[in-house]
């Protein structure tokens, strides 16, 4: 049975996740990212798990190609129908370790390290699951997401600093006896007096997500270092994967 999986994504979240100061919301990111997807999709539907408020969804629409999504959060969903193409995006509300439309798809995918958002082992492989549940014969699931940093900590620290503002600070914290991390927010209005608040993860290395697909029934196709399709190695601090379902 599927982890009942706090949403951390409220009202207060979804009203203000689209940042345009952001740079994942910049065409600089969306631009190759959406392009990829909709070369993946072949004009087949797609499915993006965790669709939050259509970052993607919505211009992978604009494209033409016809776009479903699974998403745990109401708000978020919310706030994607009230945008210009949002509802052109159909929402199913759920949990993506379970929820299930009746539909298949050529493209079922999950973006910007939301795998990780998922805190349990079994968890996450029920998440390939559900993916390969929506696809067709030859369909692909593509997940981006980091590559855990834990060379890159010195001696058996636990914290790393992944962003220092006047107003924002944010502090990943490790825990590698569990592959549990936290990402601590630490954000003002004023410079001088500070809100925290902490969003769990679960990280996992590329191998085991290969280990996860193959459980799930698919088999690794590709792998880049980000979507511009740039070649994976050993300093690549994140990953594009795509497993496909055997035709």
């Amino acid at each position: 049975m599927a982890t009942m999986r706090e949403n951390h994504f409220d009202t207060e979240v979804a009203e203000r996740y689209d940042d345009p100061e952001d740079p994942m919301f910049s065409p600089e990111v969306l631009g190759p990212t959406v392009d990829l997807l909709a070369d993946l999709a072949r004009g087949r539907p797609a499915l993006e798990l965790a669709v939050g408020t259509g970052r993607v969804a919505i211009p992978l629409a604009g494209r033409g190609v016809e776009v479903h999504g699974i998403e745990l959060s109401e708000a978020m969903a919310a706030v994607l129908r009230s945008k210009p193409g949002g509802a052109g995006v159909n929402v199913t509300i759920g949990d993506m370790t379970e929820a299930r439309v009746e539909s298949r798809f050529g493209l079922v995918y999950l973006v910007y390290n939301t795998i990780g958002n998922v805190t349990t082992q079994d968890d996450q492989v029920r998440c390939f699951q559900t993916a390969a549940a929506h696809l067709e014969p030859g369909g692909c699931f593509v997940v981006e997401t980091g590559v855990p940093i834990l060379r890159r900590l010195p001696g058996e620290a636990r914290f790393a600093v992944f962003h220092h503002t006047d107003d924002h600070v944010g502090i990943d914290e490790y825990d590698t006896a569990t592959q549990l991390m936290w990402s601590h927010h630490y954000s003002s209005t004023d410079s001088a007096t500070y809100t925290r608040s902490s969003v769990p993860f679960r990280y996992a290395w590329p191998a085991e997500l290969d280990l996860m697909a193959r459980i799930a029934g698919l088999g690794l196709s590709e792998r880049w270092a980000d979507w511009d399709r740039s070649p994976f190695t050993s300093a690549s601090t994140k990953h594009v994967s795509v497993w496909v379902r055997p035709a």
